[in-house]
């Protein structure tokens, strides 16, 4: 089966995908078959893909979790406070997550080349192994735009590209980590046209944390938009969820979301409040099956919302903020 088909093949066969993804991590996987086999001692008949079970996503800082034997091209860590233990996800294949995170923005926002990215992640680019910075990097590049580029706190200069961004009429996304966002809005209002203002979610201790809500509203009326887009990645997955507005998130059609119980592992439903868990099939070579610590509510057409942390979780970067 070519991994690569699955970035454009899964519309119809999402299930045979995943009981095919299963089967192979479950054989393949020495972390997930032990979670398996304690909390689901008999193999699965029937591999309905919420009914598959999910791997807690702290083994991801205990124990090395891959599908198969192989060196990583790439290890990808989680950001967290002084003290934390973060997460590792050991990455078999660059171009596999190039591939993923290419398709999913194509199939939200078209052709990047259409676009000028400007990402403000001055959090994540002082420290190393930050899969969101590879993203963001790659996206930069692939964009072709002589104004796609990083920006630390140099929030002059990028008031400036902008606006001569805005002059031209060409289509940007302003990609940033909330506190910076708010510092950036602040210092340089305006009112933008033709720039999508995308979070990623992080206060890091920086200033009041906000609730969406507020943090939005408070966007939307420094920079004149009418609505703020964000995006759902963590180091754990190669894919990525994105909101156009009021917090409601999409996946692309290899990412799925499922909820469930908080004092049962195996009530999942396929909608509902409770605890997300995530289904990645791009996460072919360490675990597809995700149990998260994010609470939030998935709704009938496949789109979902989160609405904060289990009590005691870890706090890390990209979900810093509370909704």
């Amino acid at each position: 089966m070519d991994i690569n088909n699955i970035f454009f093949d899964l519309a119809d066969r999402f299930n045979r995908y995943c009981a095919d993804w299963y089967q192979f991590q479950y054989e393949q996987n020495t972390v997930y078959r032990e979670w398996v086999d304690l909390i689901h001692p008999q193999q699965l008949a029937e591999k309905i893909p919420h009914l598959i079970p999910a791997l807690p996503i702290t083994f991801f800082k205990e124990r090395k979790v891959i599908s198969g034997v192989f060196e990583p091209e790439k290890v990808f860590e989680s950001s967290g406070t002084t003290g934390i233990v973060t997460s590792r996800h050991l990455v078999k294949s660059l171009d596999l997550y190039e591939r993923s995170f290419m398709a999913g923005f194509t199939h939200f926002y078209g052709d990047i080349q259409d676009w000028c990215i400007l990402a403000l992640l001055p959090a994540y680019l002082e420290r190393a192994n930050s899969s969101l910075v590879y993203m963001a990097d790659s996206l930069i590049r692939a964009s072709g735009h002589p104004d796609s580029g990083f920006y630390l706190y140099n929030y002059g200069e990028l008031s400036q590209t902008i606006q001569r961004l805005e002059n031209a009429g060409q289509k940007t996304i302003l990609l940033g980590v909330t506190f910076a966002l708010l510092d950036f809005s602040e210092a340089f209002p305006q009112q933008l046209k033709h720039t999508i203002v995308m979070e990623t979610g992080g206060m890091k201790g920086r200033g009041k944390e906000l609730t969406r809500e507020d943090l939005h509203a408070t966007l939307c009326k420094r920079l004149g938009v009418k609505k703020i887009h964000a995006e759902y990645g963590m180091t754990e997955l190669l894919s990525q969820a994105y909101s156009f507005g009021n917090g409601r998130y999409q996946c692309p059609p290899w990412m799925k979301v499922y909820v469930r119980s908080e004092d049962d592992p195996l009530a999942v439903s396929v909608k509902g409040s409770g605890i997300i868990q995530v289904v990645d099939l791009a996460n072919r070579f360490s675990c597809s099956f995700i149990a998260t610590q994010d609470v939030g509510t998935v709704y009938e057409d496949g789109t979902f919302e989160i609405l904060g942390r289990l009590d005691n979780s870890d706090l890390r970067g990209c979900s810093l903020l509370i909704v």
